[in-house]
């Protein structure tokens, strides 16, 4: 079983920082992409960042140049540092990360518990 943990949300006011982190542990022979979703009121979840095992990342065009993805393949860990952020970036995050449990198995992907972030006006 594989278990994530995510943490570092909360309330700022428009142009502030946060940092999200998510770690995975439990069964992980190997962790492959990594990413973070969001989820506002009303909304469908869509994909906020998402990095590669080989560290190639994408971003949504709404997030581009203020939001940055990472990961620490030591701690099975990945981050979001968002910049200047904005009311509209308001939402539930996810992180979702592709955990293999054993070399014979394939990839199976996880969904963190979600953490709130508010950005006030």
């Amino acid at each position: 079983q594989v278990q994530l943990v995510e943490s570092g949300g909360g309330l700022v006011q428009a142009g502030g920082s946060l940092r999200l982190s998510c770690a995975a542990s439990g069964s992980i022979f190997r962790v492959n992409g990594m990413g973070w979703y969001r989820q506002a009121p009303g909304k469908q979840r869509e994909l906020v960042a998402a990095v590669t095992s080989g560290g190639s990342t994408n971003y949504a065009d709404s997030v581009k140049g203020r939001f940055t993805i990472s990961r620490d393949n030591a701690k099975n860990t990945v981050y979001l540092q968002m910049n200047s952020l904005k009311p509209e970036d308001t939402a539930v995050y996810y992180c979702n990360v592709e955990v293999v449990a054993a070399w014979w198995k394939p990839g199976f992907p996880y969904w963190g518990q979600g953490t709130q972030v508010t950005v006030s006006s």
